[in-house]
This record gives structure tokens, sequence and C-alpha cells, in this order.
């Protein structure tokens, strides 16, 4: 793929586009699952939205646990996207490149499984570390790259 500034490497967005794309996938699940979690407790952020039996309430711990995940979701991968997109650019071994990208994939649904199924702060810190500092690292060498 020929960019603005340089090749990039078939195989490198290959990858970034397939992680990415997982990426987002999983966080429109985390939209899906905090409605499911809203319905089987009976509790809404909206009053149109009250089923018999249901309330509006905003401290549901069940609820909100999902909803923090999802806002650390956006916290994280959402600039991921846009910084493992630039790395792209900065002609990165495949190898290298691969392999950071399947990693924020991967702790980023370890982070997930860690914050919602299976409540184990710190392996879900390990998790958000991981994959801030692989984010973190693609950053500076994008700066180190085009200063």
């Amino acid at each position: 793929m020929s960019g603005v500034f340089g090749q990039v490497e078939p195989a490198v967005f290959q990858a970034y586009a397939f992680w990415a794309a997982v990426l987002g996938l999983k966080m429109l699940l985390m939209s899906v699952l905090t409605g499911l979690q809203r319905g089987s407790k009976k509790v809404f952020s909206n009053p149109e939205d009250v089923k018999p039996g249901g309330k509006v309430a905003y401290d549901d711990p069940d609820v909100e646990r999902v909803r923090r995940a999802h806002l650390n979701d956006m916290e994280n991968i959402l600039p991921y996207f846009i910084i493992g997109f630039l790395y792209m650019f900065t002609n990165p071994s495949v190898t290298v490149a691969v392999n950071l990208f399947r990693l924020v994939a991967a702790v980023r649904i370890c982070h997930t499984v860690f914050h919602v199924f299976v409540p184990v702060p710190k392996f879900r810190g390990m998790a958000w570390a991981t994959g801030f500092f692989t984010t973190a690292f693609m950053g500076i060498m994008i700066v180190l790259h085009f200063r």
C-alpha cells in the first residue's frame, strides 16, 4: 500500500486492519453487554426505557462495571487506532509491527475479561499497562521517525 509518507508493507497493513476490526467489534460488543446487563438487572439510565419492575438508576455495581470497562476501551483503543495506523508509515519490521498489533488486541481482550467476567485487579492492571505501554512505544517511534 502506497501512502503519503511512503510504502506500507501489505502484511503490516493486513495485520493492523484485522486487529483493529477485532477491537472495533469488541467495543461494539461492550455496548451490547451493557444493554444486556441493564435488562437483566432491570436498571435503566433513561425513564422511557424502564420496563415493568425496573427503575432508573446510575449506581448498579454490575452495570457500572461493564460501563467502566467500556470507558476504559474508549480511553485506550481509540488512541491505539490512530497511533497504530500512523505507526505503519514508519517502515517498521513486519514481525515487530504484526506482533505489536496482536499484543494490543490480546491484552485489551484480557483487560475486559479480568474487569467484567473474572475480576482480578492485578491481571487487569497488567493487561492495561501492557496495552498502554505498547501503544506509547508505537507513538514514540512515530515521533522519532517524523521529527
